[in-house]
């Protein structure tokens, strides 16, 4: 068996992982433990070498119980050997995972990392900034757990999927719908992406019987069955290619491009602050800034302005000015 010399970043978790086995007491064996990590033999017997080598870890292998033990029954694995970024890193990602709470990832990932960082716990100061860097929750959709998984597993086999799917129509959002049990429809996609916006997850697939791609919310799936049959995932599937040129989130495609450019007003140092399209100017107005750039999104810049509210007034194209003021002039009806 070749030994470990240096220690690579991918087997922090994994020596993490073995170090909690064998303190466990069971008896692990590298079969036993190769199986459960996923990993495979050899690389578990070099981790085990580096621990006992190189990290001084009393480890022994009972012959009688066929597995490892500390022969220090109190030991436990230093942490020195990662860097404080490394500790601070990986406490943070555990703070992060609060932005996938309400998937069936959050509870695995939290899990695995918490197992990981298990040897920090008995110092206090390692996990300081719990209450000091703060991820602030936000409104967000729970994901069904078997709709989740079904997804998953096309993405990873490339299976063809089936499910009903509630589309939002304009009589849907009118309020003019009968029954929105009439809204779902059978769709038959290839499974792409899945892709994370404005804490909400969408399926990004093509779907057969339109010939087309499309952009579907994850929690308006039902029903959701993998077939029997596989596809070929085209070349130019990934949807980050699509995005155009300016960042205002996940849209479907639209294929005519506008010059917007907004009027802003008020605090307007954290727009400047930030990159809103590869394109895009920013000068001095009066009583503010005058944005412009080249996009697609239109529904999303068009978004964007109503929710800045009196702060933001567009300027250009034509198009966008007019819905602009009729959505003002609906939303003032609402009000009087």
């Amino acid at each position: 068996m070749k030994q470990r010399k240096n220690l690579p970043k991918i087997a922090l978790p994994r020596i993490y992982f073995i170090d909690k086995e064998i303190a466990s007491g069971t008896y692990p064996n590298a079969p036993t433990l190769a199986k459960k990590y996923e990993s495979s033999v050899s690389s578990i017997n070099r981790d085990i070498a580096y621990m006992r080598d190189m990290m001084d870890a009393p480890i022994a292998y009972d012959f009688f119980k066929k597995g490892f033990y500390y022969t220090e029954k109190t030991f436990r694995l230093a942490a020195a050997y990662a860097t404080a970024d490394d500790l601070l890193a990986l406490g943070m990602a555990k703070n992060l995972m609060e932005l996938y709470q309400n998937t069936p990832l959050h509870a695995a990932a939290l899990n695995l990392l918490e197992n990981i960082s298990l040897p920090l716990r008995g110092d206090q100061k390692a996990e300081w900034f719990n209450n000091r860097i703060v991820i602030p929750k936000t409104a967000s959709a729970t994901v069904n757990a078997e709709i989740w998984n079904t997804i998953v597993c096309g993405l990873r086999d490339n299976k063809v999927i089936t499910f009903s799917y509630l589309s939002a129509d304009k009589e849907e959002l009118s309020g003019k719908g009968e029954n929105t049990a009439k809204k779902l429809n059978l769709r038959r996609v290839h499974p792409y992406q899945m892709l994370f916006d404005q804490s909400a997850w969408y399926l990004y697939a093509y779907d057969v019987d339109r010939n087309a791609m499309r952009m579907f919310s994850i929690t308006r799936i039902t029903d959701a069955t993998l077939v029997d049959e596989t596809f070929k995932i085209r070349g130019d599937f990934d949807y980050r290619s699509l995005e155009g040129t300016s960042y205002f989130g996940i849209y479907v495609k639209e294929n005519k491009s506008f010059k917007f450019i907004i009027a802003l007003t008020g605090d307007t140092r954290w727009i400047k602050e930030r990159i809103w399209a590869k394109d895009q100017h920013i000068k001095k107005i009066k009583n503010g800034i005058e944005l412009s750039f080249t996009s697609n999104q239109f529904e999303k810049v068009l978004q964007w302005i109503l929710s800045q509210g009196a702060c933001a007034k567009p300027l250009a194209p034509k198009t966008l000015i007019t819905r602009w003021k009729e959505t003002i002039q609906a939303m003032s009806k609402i009000a009087r």
